[in-house]
């Protein structure tokens, strides 16, 4: 079994989290195939998507080690436990529970545990955990991480929600190790339409800019 601490690397070195919201159960595997096929290997299924368990097992089952699949939207520990044994490898909250965090590290999985001010990213990371998602980013912007990282540079922050095509780079630039992306890579019409080949498209931009920062 990969451990924590290399999954964590993994997350790291990969940077781009791709935040699943679906419609249906079936579109996870298609879906997750597309981000595969563009170049994104990080994959949260939130809890939000009708049958999300099955949907992670199922997605373990077919892909194994082509992509790391997460959950999301985790609120307690039962729902950690239930998508661990289904094959979920890393555990996001959209907010800051010791009981997912010790749940989730007794089987070595890490966690993003949610944050939005400088007391509650402290305060994640004093309980454990790996990193902190910072949520919803899209009203504070890579410059409140910049300022949140000044007196903070121990934390490990992965922004969610405000990341796009022209955001990335300025978020990088600020010190985050790692970035959620939702709907402006999974957008409503890709999924209302299960336009996998769009979505593909769409995945190879946000790799294309990441990789430009990188070499930059």
């Amino acid at each position: 079994m990969t451990s924590r601490t290399e999954i964590t690397e993994r997350i790291r070195e990969s940077c781009l989290v791709a935040v699943v919201r679906a419609l249906r159960k079936d579109q996870c595997l298609p879906l997750t195939n597309a981000l595969i096929d563009g170049g994104i290997h990080i994959v949260e299924i939130t809890l939000t998507t009708p049958e999300a368990i099955k949907a992670i097992e199922e997605i373990k089952s077919v892909m194994g080690d082509r992509a790391l699949i997460g959950v999301g939207t985790v609120l307690n520990r039962e729902q950690c436990r239930a998508a661990i044994d289904a094959g979920a490898e890393f555990v996001v909250s959209p907010v800051t529970k010791k009981e997912i965090i010790d749940e989730a590290h007794r089987f070595g999985r890490p966690v993003m545990s949610g944050a939005y001010t400088p007391t509650e990213a402290q305060f994640a990371h004093e309980a454990g955990s790996d990193f902190i998602k910072i949520f919803p980013a899209d009203r504070l912007g890579p410059g409140y991480i910049k300022s949140l990282l000044a007196p903070l540079p121990h934390l490990r922050i992965v922004p969610t929600g405000g990341v796009n095509l022209e955001t990335l780079q300025g978020f990088l630039k600020a010190g985050c190790v790692a970035l959620g992306i939702g709907s402006s890579l999974i957008s409503k019409s890709i999924l209302q339409s299960d336009d996998w080949a769009a979505l593909t498209r769409s995945t190879v931009e946000y790799v294309n800019v990441l990789n430009s920062e990188k070499i930059g």
